[in-house]
């Protein structure tokens, strides 16, 4: 069963205008605000809560697997930044340049960093010497500046927060391997905490990252039918140790250059987040990524004994190990309600007289509104046991969403039908740079990715764009 009675007013509805819904929600949500330089939001609390969760989960992987977190500068030197040409035309118009540093001109200008492979390169430079130094498996949690020109909170602005992960080894096996774990870390991140099923695989030549072999991605499905890249990893092979003398003494003896890896996530991950689960009534957050989990709310709080009983209930929850809020505010237990089914509080908990009575709590599900009576015995018991079931419907809803809007397509008016349907257009294709524009020119759809289950579409072995023989599977949306 959902929960489809509109109870917030201030909130647009998805139907009538979804990208101010969006909006909507990040603000009365109270997940950011705009600063006065355009481009540059400024992170709420709980806004930034969300990200500390997906931090959290990311960086125990991270250790788990050997790797260290390091933090470089955030200015790079112009003339470092040309020393991989293809890495700078990709990055160049994005780049924000500090062209004095007091009342003195650079005659080196800085660039604010919109990525770091350069700074790790020329750091690696100077402390990879052996094959012994190897592998080097360093992660960075910082911003970065991309000067775009449309903003959007959290999935696209002028600066934003993320991890990038840079690692160097000993054999090109090594750092394909590195590649790929970690895309199945950023996929487990999407499957067990913020309940989103990401579509994965390789980017074409024309959508990967500047510099690099190969970038594979992590594509979520938004409800208006656009998708969203969540994440991606790199495959440099040595290109970037040969523009920067990365050398080191291989078990031979002889001098060689390592091979490269970056992969990143950014809080673009919280819009993702808040657009596939949202309703009309604002935030529905996965319980595993929910910076409050279960939220305790005294009902006829000015009776006796209400509040007290409403704490010691709280603070059960909390010895449990839940992350728990309890509003004791002179409010009305109404606007409460309201107030956290918006920020998307998972459980609430309601207490009153009767229930206390009762020796009873009621439990009120905020991705369908069920509401369960449970005895304070049980309570702690089955808070767990709902959250575990709300993010599993949290994943199964947004899986079957997904699932039903993945078209298979065979010409270019079942394409063109497809993408106004919303979704994934699935098609084979010949592998031509020149029919990936032409989509692009026709529909305004990019390929999303070569995902890693090849299987032909049946009944369809041509390109519907030049009818050649087709050789890849390939997913093509609109996308943000």
């Amino acid at each position: 069963m959902e929960n489809n009675q509109i109870k917030n007013n201030s909130i647009t509805r998805q139907e009538d205008d979804f990208a101010q819904w969006y909006t909507d929600v990040c603000k009365k949500a109270e997940l950011m605000d705009y600063s006065s330089v355009k481009g540059f939001i400024i992170y709420r609390p709980y806004g930034y809560a969300i990200w500390e969760q997906i931090q959290n989960y990311l960086d125990k992987r991270f250790k788990e697997s050997g790797h260290e977190n390091v933090y470089m500068p955030m200015v790079i030197p112009a003339s470092l930044f040309q020393r991989e040409k293809e890495h700078v035309e990709g990055f160049a118009p994005e780049c924000l340049i500090a062209t004095k540093g007091g009342s003195e001109d650079l005659e080196d200008h800085l660039i604010v960093r919109p990525t770091s492979e350069v700074l790790f390169c020329d750091h690696y430079q100077k402390i990879i010497k052996s094959y012994r130094d190897l592998p080097k498996l360093y992660n960075q949690w910082c911003s970065v500046v991309r000067w775009e020109k449309t903003t959007r909170p959290f999935l696209r602005g002028a600066e934003f927060l993320w991890q990038e992960g840079h690692t160097m080894h000993e054999n090109e096996e090594e750092a394909r391997t590195e590649t790929l774990k970690m895309l199945e870390v950023y996929d487990d991140l999407g499957r067990d905490i913020l309940a989103i099923p990401f579509s994965k695989g390789r980017k074409t030549d024309k959508e990967k990252f500047s510099g690099a072999l190969e970038t594979y991605s992590i594509e979520a499905l938004m409800p208006d039918g656009k998708a969203l890249q969540c994440g991606t990893t790199h495959y440099f092979g040595d290109g970037f140790a040969r523009a920067f003398g990365i050398q080191f003494q291989n078990r031979e003896g002889k001098l060689q250059n390592p091979f490269q890896t970056s992969w990143g996530v950014s809080t673009r991950l919280i819009g993702a987040t808040i657009m596939v689960h949202g309703d009309d009534n604002g935030l529905v957050l996965p319980p595993y990524v929910a910076p409050i989990q279960i939220v305790v709310i005294p009902v006829a709080a000015n009776k006796p004994g209400v509040i007290p009983a409403a704490r010691e209930v709280a603070e059960k929850f909390k010895a449990a190990g839940f992350r728990v809020k309890i509003d004791d505010s002179d409010k009305t237990a109404g606007w409460k309600f309201s107030e956290y089914e918006m920020k998307g509080i998972p459980l609430r908990v309601e207490l009153g007289p009767r229930d206390i009575e009762k020796g009873q709590i009621v439990f009120a599900k905020r991705n369908d509104g069920q509401k369960i009576f449970c005895s304070m015995d049980e309570m702690v018991e089955k808070a767990g046991e709902l959250l575990k079931t709300i993010h599993q419907e949290m994943y199964e809803k947004a899986c079957r969403y997904l699932a039903d809007h993945v078209t298979e397509v065979k010409d270019l008016k079942e394409l063109d039908a497809a993408l106004e349907k919303g979704g994934y257009a699935k098609m084979m294709w010949c592998g031509c740079r020149e029919c990936e524009d032409k989509i692009k020119e026709l529909t305004n759809a990019t390929a999303r990715c070569l995902p890693f289950n090849q299987m032909g579409i049946e009944g369809s072995d041509t390109c519907p764009v030049c009818g050649k023989k087709a050789t890849k599977v390939v997913l093509f949306a609109k996308a943000y």
